[in-house]
């Protein structure tokens, strides 16, 4: 349960936002309620009414599935209601199930009149944003059709055809369009109550996106809750977590969290060979779908426990990698996908994002990823099916990335797309001192690390795997140019620091950034220069007390209620963690791991996918940021990369 009382179900693609009485209304803007499917709302309206009036809130959910809210008609102290309304609400394969129960209150018969008014807007996400956006969707058509047990509505436009179904049972007293225009309808019930008896709906809607399979078999809520906690249970416990000797407070805990919030936000997609696969979508409400950053930076984190993980989004990643030059969509052959959408605005290219490849650093991190699951598996089959796309990963870095051209990679800024494509995406993220943007094209200062790394594990996977010794050491030599290169351009010898980025005339873009951590997690800083950063980043103006922010306060550009310019996001402090612990400075990764589990202890033990900058002078909790995605994949998997830092605080990770 969030802030807003709203009620999140997740599971295999598909998720629901509820609030706290059940119902769903419509709403639009940063926090959307609906049943949503493969980036489409397939239930807009979802609001029960019994005896002429909505029912009041008990007991509200407590964030289990089932998820259970238990309601009351209208009534007094002297007149009490007649009887109680327990609903119970869960989550399947693109199906929502409901069970409302009706328990009376009275010795005597009675009946309940029992409301539910439903629609299916069909709206794309992209249209949900409150962004000011306008999509022109000519020939588009809703319609509804009554049956005999329940309604459809269906919506059509060219090609594309989606369809939602309500189904109940028993079937409605009666059926009535809930309006003069549009597709909502009110369905009746009249149960009849014997003396302290019950009666029972069982409401079932069923996603039907176009293209896509058809939703699971419809099943209770408390048969979908136990299949979900049984797919979950063999997640979370397939492999004991191994806590270090003195385990700070908490840990467990996050990680159990963080596991379970896992396994809700694997998406179903395919590999190169048409196998079925499951990845961790980045999260909920806007990114339930394949990303190719958030999901190798999540795999990789949870890469020592769950290398299942890994496995899958290597293997997904190869199947989407670009193989052509489309500059729509920014497709480069050997680049890997940035985002995968299904919905009607991507399938008409109204929206770029069908298959989109702004990102710089996916392909270097597909690398990373690669070698990392070879080393900590002992398993070389999967490098070796992939050698192919790991080289052609390789000659896109060199030939489309820059590193052939002028020695880094470099983006240029999308202006139909994201202007800025590094994990810092939000347009003005990547800014000087003073918060200007920088100018394109632009070379980020930790995807020059992520390069790094990339070119020296794709050659140990070439002398180990591929047997390919001198490829081997022409990739050695370029990291090792690399890195030389790197410390002479980016260093910035006042602050002692190195730059967030060189901008499009080789500029120095000169804001204090985190960004910095990510170099002693790729191990592109030689010991001594990461040492220096590591320490730095702990500074009052860096580090909240509860995370280490993206802009360090006192700079111009910093604003702690910024997407990316202030705010502490959990993933970005976890690769720092990892680093800190890469170069030495175990002091440091605990304080810093310490702060982050205090501050998941705050959120039920999840992290959320961002926090606001403040402080703890200024407030003594973690301040949240308004728009932040919950759950979220990467800082799911925060906790488990807090544990390996943990354990390997030595400099081993």
């Amino acid at each position: 349960m969030n802030g807003t009382a709203d009620i999140t179900l997740v599971r295999a693609g598909t998720f629901a936002v509820l609030g706290a009485e059940g119902d769903i209304t419509g709403r639009r803007g940063t926090s959307p309620d609906g049943l949503f499917r493969r980036d489409a709302r397939h239930l807009s309206l979802w609001s029960l009414s019994v005896d002429g009036a909505a029912p009041a809130v008990l007991v509200p959910p407590d964030g289990d599935e089932p998820s259970v809210c238990v309601l009351t008609p209208p009534g007094t102290r002297d007149e009490p209601p007649a009887y109680t309304v327990f609903r119970e609400q869960a989550l399947g394969d693109g199906v929502l199930t409901e069970r409302l129960r009706l328990v009376s209150n009275r010795a005597d018969n009675t009946t309940a009149i029992v409301n539910l008014c439903v629609d299916s807007d069909f709206a794309d996400q992209f249209e949900l944003r409150s962004d000011g956006r306008h999509y022109d969707k000519d020939g588009a058509r809703r319609t509804v059709r009554v049956e005999s047990d329940g309604v459809t509505f269906e919506y059509a436009r060219g090609d594309w055809l989606s369809r939602t179904t309500v189904t109940t049972a028993p079937a409605p007293d009666a059926v009535a369009p809930l309006g003069a225009e549009g597709t909502a309808h009110r369905l009746e019930w009249q149960l009849s109550l014997a003396g302290h008896g019950t009666a029972e709906l069982l409401l079932t809607v069923a996603a039907h996106p176009h293209g896509s399979p058809a939703p699971k078999p419809l099943v209770t809520p408390s048969e979908a809750a136990s299949v979900g906690a049984a797919d979950t249970a063999a997640f979370v416990g397939e492999v004991q977590l191994p806590m270090p000797d003195d385990s700070p407070a908490g840990l467990a805990a996050a990680c159990a969290r963080g596991l379970a919030d896992l396994a809700t936000l694997r998406v179903p997609t395919i590999g190169p060979d048409g196998e079925e696969l499951r990845v961790p979508g980045a999260g909920v409400p806007w990114f339930l779908t394949l990303f190719g950053r958030d999901s190798l930076l999540t795999s990789h984190f949870a890469l020592p426990y769950r290398p299942e993980l890994a496995a899958d989004t290597l293997a997904a990643l190869a199947a989407t990698q670009g193989s052509r030059y489309d500059a729509d969509r920014g497709e480069q052959p050997g680049r890997m996908v940035h985002e995968i959408r299904h919905g009607e605005l991507a399938h008409f290219r109204q929206v770029p994002y069908g298959r989109y490849y702004g990102s710089v650093d996916a392909t270097p991190l597909f690398l990373v990823l690669l070698d990392s699951y070879t080393q900590a598996t002992g398993e070389s089959a999967l490098a070796a099916r992939l050698e192919p796309h790991a080289r052609a990963a390789i000659a896109w870095m060199f030939r489309d990335g820059g590193l052939e051209h002028d020695g880094y990679l470099r983006y240029t800024p999308d202006p139909n797309g994201l202007v800025n494509q590094n994990w810092k995406d939000s347009a003005g993220a990547i800014c000087f001192r003073n918060g200007t943007q920088a100018e394109g094209p632009i070379a980020v200062a930790e995807a020059q690390g992520y390069a790094y790394d990339a070119l020296v594990r794709t050659a140990r996977l070439s002398r180990e795997v591929w047997n390919d010794p001198g490829w081997a050491n022409e990739l050695d030599a370029a990291a090792a140019a690399l890195r030389t290169r790197f410390l002479r351009d980016f260093w910035m010898p006042e602050p002692d620091f190195p730059a967030l980025a060189l901008d499009g005339q080789g500029r120095q873009v000169d804001s204090l950034a985190s960004d910095a951590g990510h170099l002693l997690w790729s191990g592109i800083l030689d010991r001594s220069h990461a040492q220096r950063v590591g320490r730095r980043l702990l500074q009052p103006d860096f580090f909240s007390g509860w995370a280490i922010r993206t802009l360090a306060a006192g700079q111009p550009g910093y604003h702690p209620l910024s997407y990316h310019r202030g705010t502490c996001w959990p993933h970005d402090n976890a690769i720092i963690l990892l680093g800190l612990a890469r170069c030495g400075l175990a002091p440091e990764a605990r304080t810093l791991a310490l702060s982050l589990l205090e501050a998941a202890a705050h959120h039920d033990n999840r992290l959320p996918e961002v926090m606001a900058g403040y402080g703890r002078a200024e407030h003594p909790k973690p301040l949240p940021y308004p728009h932040s995605c919950t759950p979220q994949a990467w800082a799911a998997a925060t906790p488990l990369a807090i544990l390996t830092a943990l354990l390997h605080a030595d400099g081993s990770t």
